[in-house]
């Protein structure tokens, strides 16, 4: 089977992370690359991606986050980069842009063997003042919206395997 639709078929979301083995520079900076090659509408590039390694402001997000969704556990599952895409609310296309970026995201880490999840309430996250000072201390200005966390890392243990298709997923018509 080729490799790029063997990545598709087998990526699954990570809920388990090693705590102990941190990502190499290389592969994380692999994983940003394929997302800043997502298709975008009218290839604006609207989105934008904050690579998060520093453990003292991945649990500052983590613990912002689980206030959002009102609970004291980590939803980052203990994976040690995350991975923050925005994108620019004043192109039409932004949320779709956003989600194809996380889209390759997911499936960069995948060929690389690392584990990923998609984890949400980023909008709220940067709507609110502690994501605003986050993107100030960065000096990113502009009109962004919170799109979705990826949170990456070496997997604990192996991925389940995929749940079977639904039928009537897909319609041909020829």
């Amino acid at each position: 089977m080729n490799e790029t639709l063997k990545v598709l078929e087998t990526r699954r979301s990570c809920r388990n992370f090693d705590k102990e083995r941190m990502v190499s520079e290389e592969d994380i900076q692999a994983v940003v690359k394929a997302g800043t090659y997502a298709a975008t509408g009218m290839g604006r590039q609207s989105p934008i991606i904050i690579a998060v390694t520093n453990k003292e402001l991945r649990n500052r997000l983590s613990a912002e986050n689980a206030k959002i969704m009102g609970t004291a556990t980590d939803p980052f599952y203990g994976a040690p980069v995350i991975l923050i895409v925005l994108a620019d609310k004043d192109i039409p296309t932004y949320q779709y842009d956003g989600s194809l970026v996380m889209g390759n995201l997911m499936n960069a880490a995948e060929s690389l063997g690392l584990g990923s999840i998609w984890i949400h309430r980023a909008k709220e996250e940067f709507e609110s003042d502690f994501g605003k000072k986050i993107l100030a201390d960065l000096g990113i200005e502009g009109n962004y919206e919170g799109i979705g966390h990826c949170a990456i890392g070496y997997a604990a243990a192996p991925a389940n395997a995929p749940a079977p298709r639904k039928e009537n997923y897909v319609y041909y018509v020829k």
